[in-house]
């Protein structure tokens, strides 16, 4: 029977949802009575009234009936132009403010389950430490056995879910349980997910070796890019919270049975004035952005959000690891992790300059160093222990002498101030490191990154009065930490800090460069065709003679590419790239820039290109076999996702790109002696979902793309490589979007394994991370995802009628969409009649070109 405890929470859980549901009415209902409002001020009553008119000749849903069509496209068509640009504003800023308010609402009744969930698991793990864990059924063990024989996960879920529940009825101390993690509200939250796991009786060993490896990496986009402006952002972002207090005070007011109050009015009154402001403010830029413009736009989500929700997510799932799995170790602190191409994509932008993407690296780091200055300030103020109070041990006391000698000017001016604080003198040096890194670091923005020589940096350095990396200023950070917990102090704010440091370091997000693989056979065709080193143009060789060539010369340590570049200006420019690579390397460390993607690619030969050109700007040492980046194929059409197994095949057996893999020909040596110790071949490949739509349409592209993962991940265990299948997917359906937690738990077999990188497209970052709660729920789902599919996997890959009716459909619906696309000879002048396509590429909205050549 259920518990009062139980029936209680029950109870309170119908009560909030109806709760949440009646504030999310009341709420729309007063927005929108506002925007009337303020229309009615701005416009006139005559266009509210139109306004009104034309929703109500409309359905609910905003559409206008077929049959009923003419008299919505009369009073359309009798709209001065004037007219009509104000009500096409006026229904833009209404359909905004309802997904602000919804956005608002789906964020509080997030936090309220999230909530709720946590209380929950605290209630069962006390319980099952009272009364000993329920033990499974026959059903539920039948599907942990599905588990472990690879069956599907979510059929496995369902039925454990079954027999937790009957397990809980007869046993009277399981149903607690069953409402914390069966819920659906809760599926796709670790609450949720590690309770599911244990009672899956899945092997805790598993699941340790999963955390280990768990890495989760996000890459923003710039394309397409976002369309509207970051001033708008702002705005919205400002509504939101005035909602959030408008919730606080009329809540509060009815609990003192209150109408209202003048807190409530006040709020009121500034809801109409915010949405007075955004009126009367351009929803497009006046100008086009450069790559600079749309790198500060995108950053902008990490120094709004993202920066202090990566550490709430580490908390999030050591919480949910310990109330679970007690002796499990909680993953790495950069699990998930950020990347971008904004400032380093040149594929198709040629303003993405080797100067653009250095600045790009140097605006990050500034940005970074300026959220890191401001918490060792606020550490300041918190860390005010006395000597009189508080032991401090010797290795701090040794690291402030050190201190003294190297910043004597910090010492004389803040000795007495803090001769008997410790930390806050500690903090005084920390501090000013970092301000002289900042200043340093926006010389660097500012000046030409050519001439800037490296002399200067390695007096600054040895001075020890700047940190050349993020792990110099984590090491002090440790350091102050180590001494606060040996006195038996927490710092929560110095723990995030370190956190936040181990996520970002001095980088902030990692940067991929992207370039069309033509561009690297054009670049090495032109220095052949200079040097006299072939009896024909490059490009005419045959896939074989161009991979002898290129393996040969990729064997030699002379150099190719001379000093000037008497060569056309893409093709030095692609040569200054790889330069610029290696500055950014020597600058900001390897993490900066590890994956250099090649679009297009189709061979082997596209990828050794790339090898080569890395060669000849240091990246690559042939005696060693170590190389300083990650080289990235990107298969795209669907004749290329089919080849890409043969590709890899054919560079994995290559010894000199086996050796640019494993970290050198010494780490091979190791991992056939010791492979244990040796170091992890990683390769990543990037699969294309835009370009195999565009040629094939959508089932039969993402049944390519799920063929093409699974040749790969069986290739890849045969030759010992850890895969890390790159999708590059999201935004529109077209592109490959859609829920990213179901889209992962769709990978096929092993193709995860605790491993997954993700573009998130410039459309779509801010419905995911404009609101703090928002993003933290996204990551959380994303990470479940990649953990459940790779610990429960799926159960479709081994059946083989499945498997022969998705072959059939794919080729029937490639037949049909080609036949539609390709072999119309009018689609495109019809696409041109029927779409806005030409008006929206005049639109100032990307830096990028609307049209890529060819």
């Amino acid at each position: 029977m259920p518990t009062t405890l139980e029936n209680a929470s029950a109870l309170e859980s119908t009560q909030s949802v109806a709760t949440q549901d009646w504030l999310l009415r009341h709420r729309l209902t007063s927005v929108e009575e506002t925007w009337a409002s303020v229309l009615e001020d701005e416009c006139g009553p005559s266009l509210v009234a139109l306004l009104t008119r034309l929703r109500q000749l409309c359905a609910p849903d905003g559409q206008a009936n077929a049959a009923d069509a003419s008299p919505v496209l009369q009073l359309i068509e009798d709209l001065e132009l004037s007219d009509a640009i104000k009500m096409a504003r006026a229904f833009a800023l209404y359909f905004q403010l309802i997904n602000i308010v919804e956005q608002h609402y789906e964020q509080r009744g997030q936090q309220q389950q999230y909530r709720a969930a946590y209380e929950e698991a605290e209630i069962a793990a006390e319980q099952s430490r009272e009364h000993g864990a329920t033990p499974l059924s026959r059903r539920s063990e039948k599907a942990a056995k599905k588990v472990a024989n690879g069956s599907n996960g979510q059929s496995a879920v369902r039925e454990t879910r079954g027999a937790s529940s009957a397990a809980g009825t007869a046993t009277g101390t399981g149903s607690v349980t069953s409402s914390a993690t069966d819920n659906l509200r809760d599926i796709g939250t670790f609450y949720w997910l590690f309770p599911t796991l244990k009672r899956l009786n899945v092997p805790p060993k598993m699941i340790q070796r999963l955390l280990d490896q768990l890495d989760v990496r996000l890459v923003f986009t710039a394309h397409p890019t976002e369309i509207v402006r970051h001033t708008i952002r702002d705005k919205q972002r400002r509504i939101s919270e005035i909602l959030r207090e408008l919730d606080r005070e009329e809540e509060g007011a009815r609990a003192l049975s209150l109408a209202s109050s003048w807190e409530v009015k006040a709020l009121q009154k500034q809801l109409v004035e915010e949405i007075r402001l955004w009126w009367r403010t351009d929803e497009l830029h006046q100008f086009k952005p450069s790559v600079l413009d749309e790198v500060e736009f995108t950053l902008h989500y990490f120094d709004v959000v993202l920066f202090d929700t990566l550490p709430q997510l580490y908390q999030r799932i050591c919480r949910a690891i310990e109330g679970t799995f007690p002796t499990l170790k909680p993953p790495k602190h950069g699990f998930c992790r950020f990347g971008s191409w904004v400032g380093s994509d040149r594929d198709g932008n040629p303003s993405v300059t080797p100067q653009v993407t250095w600045k790009t690296a140097n605006y990050q780091r500034n940005m970074v160093l300026g959220k890191y200055i401001a918490s060792v300030r606020n550490l300041t103020q918190r860390l005010s222990l006395s000597l009189h109070w508080s032991e401090i041990l010797s290795e701090l006391l040794e690291s402030l002498e050190k201190d003294q000698t190297q910043m004597p000017e910090i010492y004389e001016e803040l000795a007495i101030r803090y001769r008997q604080e410790p930390y806050r003198l500690k903090l005084a040096y920390i501090e000013q490191r970092l301000i002289n890194t900042l200043e340093r670091s926006k010389k660097l923005y500012n000046g030409d990154y050519l001439q800037e020589r490296e002399t200067n940096l390695d007096s600054e350095l040895s001075s020890g009065r700047l940190y050349r990396f993020g792990e110099d200023f984590l090491y002090e950070l440790k350091l102050i930490h180590t001494n606060l917990k040996e006195t038996n102090i927490d710092c929560r704010e110095l723990e995030e800090l370190i956190a936040q440091v181990e996520i970002y370091g001095f980088n902030l997000a990692q940067l991929d460069i992207r370039q069309e693989s033509t561009r690297h056979s054009d670049t090495i065709g032109e220095i052949t065709d200079y040097l006299g080193l072939l009896d024909k143009p490059y490009n005419d060789l045959s896939e074989a003679e161009k991979t002898a060539w290129l393996i040969s010369e990729l064997s030699t340590r002379r150099p190719l590419i001379p000093g000037e570049l008497p060569f056309s200006k893409k093709a030095s420019e692609t040569i200054a790239t790889f330069r610029m690579v290696r500055k950014l390397h020597r600058e900001f460390g390897p993490n900066i820039c590890q994956s250099y993607i090649i679009s297009m690619s189709h061979t082997a030969s596209d990828l050794l290109e790339v090898a080569l050109l890395a060669k000849e700007a240091g990246l690559f040492d042939p005696s060693t076999g170590i190389g300083a980046i990650k080289i990235v194929p990107l298969f795209e059409t669907v004749e290329d996702l089919r080849r890409a197994p043969n590709v890899m095949k054919q560079l994995w057996e290559l010894p000199l790109y086996r050796a640019m893999l494993q970290g050198g020909y010494e780490a091979i040596k190791v991992a056939e002696v010791r492979p244990n110790e040796a170091e992890t071949a990683l390769q990543e490949v990037m699969l294309g979902y835009s370009d195999s739509n565009k040629d094939s349409g959508f089932l039969s592209s993402n049944w390519e793309i799920h063929k093409a993962q699974q040749a790969l991940q069986a290739l890849a265990e045969n030759y010992r490589v850890a895969l890390r299948i790159f999708h590059g997917r999201g935004g529109s359906v077209g592109r490959g979007g859609g829920p990213a937690y179901e889209a992962i738990l769709a990978q096929p077999g092993r193709s995860v394994d605790g491993r997954i990188k993700i573009t998130e497209q410039g459309e779509v970052l801010a419905s995911k991370y404009n609101l703090p709660d928002l993003a933290l729920y996204n990551l959380e789902t994303v990470t479940t995802a990649v953990i459940q599919g790779s610990v429960l996997g799926s159960s479709f890959d081994g059946i083989e009628a499945w498997n022969e009716i998705m072959e059939e459909l794919a080729v029937r619906s490639r037949q049909h969409y080609r036949a539609l696309i390709y072999e119309q000879p009018d689609l495109v002048e019809f696409f041109h009649q029927v779409t806005p396509i030409q008006e929206i590429s005049q639109l100032q909205i990307s830096s990028r070109p609307a049209r890529r050549g060819g």
